[in-house]
């Protein structure tokens, strides 16, 4: 035997059955009152003081089996697997089991998705399942391309949000945002998914801003052995995912210290297709008109050149064309330019090894590509696309971690949809405005004469003294309308004349122009986009109690962004060669590297008081990008502990967001205008409804026309209160709410203008004109408000009901009070609800959630076989979705029954479930120029061997 002075038992404590970790356990020497209990993963640390070796420990928790332990030395580190107590479940408060104690007594509004949640969840996967949380809203731009966001301002570029795995950023560095979970974590890989809505950066950093979406993967020294699953469904689904880890002695001859593991995902499907043939949302004309219209889903069909104005009385007066209007080229349906045929695989390994003093050493490589869609102000094909990120991390549980990275992206043979359609029409029609004078000219003009046509066919005459404006306000149009059949059929054959060597999708031409178009990058007249860009990351932290029972952690970044487009996304163009090729390709282009670095450092303390009825919390967090001034970000917290059932907390903090590579550094043509970031300011822009003005007057004057000056981009700021209970009751009911208050100052949006060229001769006259978007700040006070409740209830230890509600609204008016009197003067004066800048907020005021579902139940006495179900509804009220003027409409009101039934045979190590997203396949929009998104049913089969 041996005796040892303060020498410390390590272990994890976890289910039998599912392997999660078992919270809140209770672990102590026999014989002996040394005692402590497992961490939110499962684990502990029991400092054996001068008890003689060997000794046995004993391991208890409410609704498990005692367990009794011998421990040889400490050199061991166990895993200690406890099984259920029968007898004793049916009397426990089974809310402990479900529930941990991170949920409880956060300060933060926290949702979490468990290994468990995840395996019995009715949704495709568990990224979809986040959008059955309370608070949580889930945009589908695509089968393989969903989006997560928190507290309003929902985007299909969730900017506003910060994806981590293993608390590494997952976004795309060109992006600056995660794509989803396409380029992320292989499901089976994963042990927990938090979610923290609200302002953040005091935690997480200056990409935190309204909430951070938090995926933990499984360590290889802990869950060992080989996983595979296999899905396949409708929309000809398969999915495949393999996982492998294990873990031996390398240099330690007591435990384990080197460990591996190895993850492989790949996924196929028939992605859904966009089809919204509804005129857009701005449109001058309805489906209607005969000179057709804009359609949501069919491109080069828009209307941008300046000479299609035939809808005024002086326009048609001037130009004898009666019958005309507003008229628009052919385009092309979204479903002949994208690649729908969804594919996507994803590779990770870890390379771990630990030390004797618990000091550990990881290597991660995470490989992600594939092909999918992608909605930003166009849509987008991307095509092979690539991300790559190289991962080296040292640290000590409880105590540092120091973690660099770098990420790369490759776009492949990704491509603007949108941007295609033009270009293709250009390459055939010739540019928009030669293609609008020739349709105009041969609408009057011999052999058609369609104007004189219409004209005699209705019995009236333009040029007769009595076709004055009057009569054009009321008879004109009233004989529109009665001939519009006839307007129609004319300008179909119009159409057919000037455009019938226009190549249909299918033949050999469209084939030869579309490949030839999606080849060559913006730069050089294409739609092809070229992106490398890159980010590299550097971070650490430090835990340390100064005092007894005040807990403090220090730590910083630094990161740099290496943007890499060629000029195809960020103004990078210095100089273009004048020579081209026989094709009109630029031979050469001389290019600036844009370089972009941010630092920050941090400080937080925690501390109880009342034993631990009452937990305080300060953190303060300083940022520094390169074009920007040095941020503050504060936040304070308290959380009450009512006793063992009632949490009462409270924050109050603040957050920033600073602007992205595309806020500083965006020059892109996407046809309607040129997006452009915004580091420099931009001056002597027009506004629309001046330009409209000026050239609807008889004498052209440019006093009529309204300049206006952008000033240079800067970081946009949220100050979030907010108060929160969480509560058993009855031992069965789990109550959480929370209510929160957001004020947002310099929101990041966009200013929109026209930049004219003025002939140097005739200076009232533009010779040119250019619409350009631009990145700017608004100036006024944003308000926005929301209230979350949900309920759990445990009808026994298999069945349960829960259901949550979620309500937000933004005011872009806010009332004068003391808070917005003392702080948010200027802005509340500048306050306007037509303020163009504060971007769409995109969000259902009121939605909710439903769900009844079983679990662990033996259909057969003697077999150990499991059968579970679970039912979702989820309602969402309709709300006008604001993306780009292509993509801005009314989302309509819809709901959703998700569902599952799973069967676990225990003796196989495996489990069946045959489950349907939408089940009753109600077809709807959940992002406006996106596609119908209906049923996916599904069968997967899950095999876990130890």
């Amino acid at each position: 035997m041996q005796s040892v002075a303060a020498q410390v038992i390590k272990g994890k404590v976890i289910d039998a059955k599912t392997e999660e970790p078992v919270i809140m356990a209770n672990v102590v020497i026999k014989g002996t009152s040394i005692g402590t209990s497992t961490d939110l993963d499962g684990n502990f640390s029991l400092d054996a003081k001068k008890t003689a070796f060997p000794l046995k420990i004993i391991v208890s928790f409410i609704g498990y089996q005692d367990l009794e332990v011998e421990v040889k030395s400490t050199d061991q580190e166990f895993i200690i697997r406890l099984k259920e107590d029968s007898e004793m479940l049916e009397a426990v408060d089974i809310i402990e089991q479900r529930l941990s104690k991170k949920q409880r007594e956060s300060a933060l509004t926290v949702e979490a998705l468990d290994g468990r949640a995840i395996r019995e969840t009715p949704a495709p996967n568990f990224y979809e399942a986040l959008g059955n949380l309370k608070g949580v809203d889930l945009t589908s731009a695509s089968i393989g391309f969903k989006i997560i966001n928190t507290r309003g301002f929902n985007s299909t570029s969730p900017v506003r949000s910060l994806q981590l795995i293993d608390g590494v950023d997952n976004q795309a560095p060109g992006l600056n945002f995660s794509l989803g979970n396409f380029l992320g974590a292989n499901e089976l890989d994963i042990t927990t998914v938090d979610i923290i809505a609200g302002a953040s950066t005091a935690f997480y950093g200056p990409g935190a801003f309204n909430g951070v979406i938090s995926m933990t993967t499984k360590d290889p020294f802990l869950y060992q052995g080989l996983s595979f699953s296999q899905k396949v469904g409708e929309r000809a689904l398969s999915e495949t995912a393999v996982r492998y880890a294990e873990s031996f002695k390398l240099f330690s001859e007591s435990r384990d210290d080197f460990a591996f593991k190895i993850n492989l995902f790949y996924l196929r499907a028939d992605d859904w297709e966009a089809d919204n043939y509804d005129p857009v949302d701005d449109s001058k004309v309805d489906r209607t008109n005969p000179g057709r219209y804009d359609a949501v889903n069919i491109y080069g069909d828009e209307s941008l050149a300046s000479n299609n104005e035939r809808e005024s009385f002086e326009d048609v007066k001037f130009n004898n064309r009666p019958g005309l209007g507003i008229f628009y080229r052919p385009g092309y349906q979204e479903i002949d330019l994208v690649d729908y045929d969804t594919r996507n695989f994803k590779g990770n390994i870890n390379l771990a090894y630990r030390t004797d003093k618990d000091l550990r050493f990881d290597y991660t490589l995470n490989y992600g590509t594939g092909t999918t869609v992608y909605q930003g102000e166009n849509r987008f094909s991307l095509k092979g696309i690539q991300f790559m990120q190289n991962i080296v991390e040292v640290s000590k549980k409880d105590k540092f971690f120091v973690r660099a990275y770098a990420t790369v992206e490759d776009a492949g043979q990704s491509y603007d949809a949108v941007l295609t359609a033009f270009k293709m029409n250009d390459a055939v029609l010739g540019d928009e405005a030669t293609w609008n004078q020739t349709y105009s000219s041969a609408w009057s003009g011999a052999p058609f004469r369609f104007a004189n046509a219409f004209q005699n066919a209705a019995n009236f005459n333009v040029a007769s003294p009595s076709f004055d404006s009057a009569f054009y306000a009321n008879e004109y149009q009233d004989i529109l309308r009665e001939y519009n059949e006839l307007l129609s059929n004319f300008h179909d054959s119009l159409l057919g004349i000037i455009s019938g060597g226009r190549p249909l999708p299918g033949s050999a031409t469209y084939d030869s122009i579309f490949n030839d178009v999606t080849s060559r990058t913006f730069t050089d007249g294409g739609s092809r986009f070229y992106d490398r860009s890159a980010l590299y990351h550097v971070m650490g932290e430090y835990k340390f109690e100064p005092f007894e029972g005040y807990k403090m952690r220090v730590g910083g970044n630094f990161r740099l962004y290496r943007p890499n487009s060629r000029g195809n996304i960020f103004d990078e163009v210095i100089a273009s060669s004048i020579k081209t090729d026989s094709v009109g390709n630029v031979i050469s282009q001389e290019y600036r590297q844009i370089s972009n670095s941010e630092f920050g450092f941090y400080y937080g303390a925690e501390k109880f008081f009342l034993g631990e009825v009452l937990k305080a919390s300060f953190t303060l967090r300083m940022d520094k990008n390169q074009n920007f001034d040095y941020l503050f970000s504060p936040a304070a917290s308290l959380v009450y502990n009512l006793g063992a059932n009632h949490t009462f907390r409270g924050s109050l903090g603040r957050a920033i967001r600073n602007p992205t590579l595309q806020d500083q550094y965006l020059r892109y043509d996407v046809g309607r205008a040129v997006l452009l970031g915004n580091i420099e300011g931009y001056d002597s822009l027009i506004t629309f409804d001046s330009f409209d003005y000026y050239r609807s007057q008889e004498n052209l004057d440019r006093d009529n026309l309204d300049f206006f000056n952008v000033a240079p981009i800067q970081p946009e700021r949220v100050t979030t209160a907010e108060i929160g209970y969480r509560g058993t009751w009855f031992k069965r009911v789990f109550v959480d709410f929370n209510y929160f208050h957001s004020w947002y100052t310099s929101f990041i949006g966009y200013q929109f203008g026209l930049d004219p060229r003025f002939d140097p001769v005739f200076t009232d006259r533009i010779r040119s004109l250019r619409a350009y978007r631009v990145a700017a700040n608004a100036e006024g006070l944003v308000i926005t408000q929301g209230f979350n409740a949900g309920v759990n209830y445990y009808l026994d230890d298999h069945l349960s009901v829960s259901g949550n509600y979620s309500y937000n609204s933004i005011d872009l008016t806010p009332k004068s009070n003391f808070i917005t009197e003392t702080f948010y003067k200027d802005e509340l004066e500048k306050s306007s609800s037509e303020d163009p800048i504060v971007p769409a907020f995109n969000t259902p005021k009121h939605k909710y959630n439903l769900s009844f579902s079983g679990r662990d139940y033996k259909p057969w006495k003697g077999k150990d076989h499991n059968l579970g179900f679970a039912v979702t509804y989820k309602w969402i009220q309709g709300f006008t979705f604001e993306g780009s003027p292509q993509f801005t409409g009314f989302i309509d009101t819809y709901d959703l029954v998700d569902a599952q039934v799973s069967y676990v045979v225990k003796p196989w190590n495996s489990t069946f479930k045959l489950g349907a997203s939408n089940i009753l396949n109600n077809k709807v929009f959940q992002v406006y120029g996106g596609p119908r998104v209906g049923r996916l049913a599904y069968f997967s089969v899950l095999v876990e061997l130890d």
